[in-house]
């Protein structure tokens, strides 16, 4: 892993981005609470808050981005975050894959790109795949001196067919997937909050330093959503990758403001 405290998508070495790759990996479903969210302008905008490190998109709105950023002028748009591969909800898999769409060198050089996102489902009838498709990723990045962050999902097959766990949020399951990123060769891990503080806790101690993001899964109300990145903060977890928790909501500001405090000043929930 690399030390990424000075790359654009961190801040006081920790990061809040905004994902936006839910088109994709779920279809217009997780736009009808908040119809406006369909147009990813609106979530460009939403970027623009003081406390995003990071937009993350796919090819197409990332392409999208940048045209928007220079029609409208736009100089403090959030930094961007490639995510290279993704699958739809669409088709019949014997297990969990996800292909890429997009090069390291399409990310960088066309794109302009501040770093490299990649999913990984360890687990699956697919993992040797995907295991070398992040070789190639993570080596390319580096030859551009970009962080990489691996979305670490565990699933599939393997998991589902071993009595030893309980499933995608089982805190050995998402420790190891943790652990994956760090011996892997990602700069940062993002991973599903498995319940508790002493479940992230178990997740810190498996990566050595390794930066690690939590997921912000399905919207949930301020305060348990807020519960819960503080959780990750407290024991050592590195901030947030969030998307329907924030683009879901009528007004995102305040949310934003505190999770800004709580990631990046350390503030406790009773000072909100």
């Amino acid at each position: 892993m690399r030390n990424v405290d000075d790359s654009p998508i961190t801040r006081n070495g920790n990061s809040l981005i905004l994902a936006y790759d839910h088109g994709t990996e779920h279809g217009p479903v997780d736009f009808e609470p908040m119809p406006k969210s369909a147009d990813p302008t609106h979530v460009f905008e939403v970027g623009r808050h003081d406390a995003v490190t990071a937009i993350a998109l796919q090819k197409g709105n990332a392409e999208y981005y940048r045209a928007w950023e220079k029609e409208n002028d736009v100089d403090d748009g959030a930094p961007l975050l490639v995510k290279l591969n993704g699958n739809s909800n669409l088709a019949k898999r014997d297990d969990y894959y996800s292909p890429k769409q997009c090069s390291v060198r399409y990310a960088v050089e066309e794109l302009d790109a501040d770093a490299i996102g990649y999913t990984m489902y360890a687990g699956s009838l697919h993992e040797d795949e995907m295991w070398k498709e992040f070789r190639d990723v993570q080596e390319a990045a580096r030859n551009y001196g970009v962080p990489v962050v691996m979305w670490s999902y565990p699933r599939g097959k393997g998991i589902q067919e071993n009595d030893d766990y309980t499933g995608q949020e089982d805190p050995d399951v998402v420790a190891y997937g943790a652990r994956l990123g760090l011996e892997l060769g990602a700069d940062m891990v993002k991973c599903k909050y498995p319940g508790t503080r002493a479940d992230w806790q178990q997740v810190e101690d498996a990566v050595s330093g390794l930066k690690t993001v939590m997921s912000g899964g399905s919207k949930r109300s301020d305060e348990a959503f807020l519960e819960d990145v503080h959780s990750t903060i407290a024991v050592g977890g590195n901030g947030l990758a969030v998307g329907r928790n924030i683009f879901q909501r009528e007004d995102p500001e305040g949310l934003l403001d505190n999770l800004g405090r709580v990631i990046f000043e350390g503030t406790d929930l009773g000072e909100l």
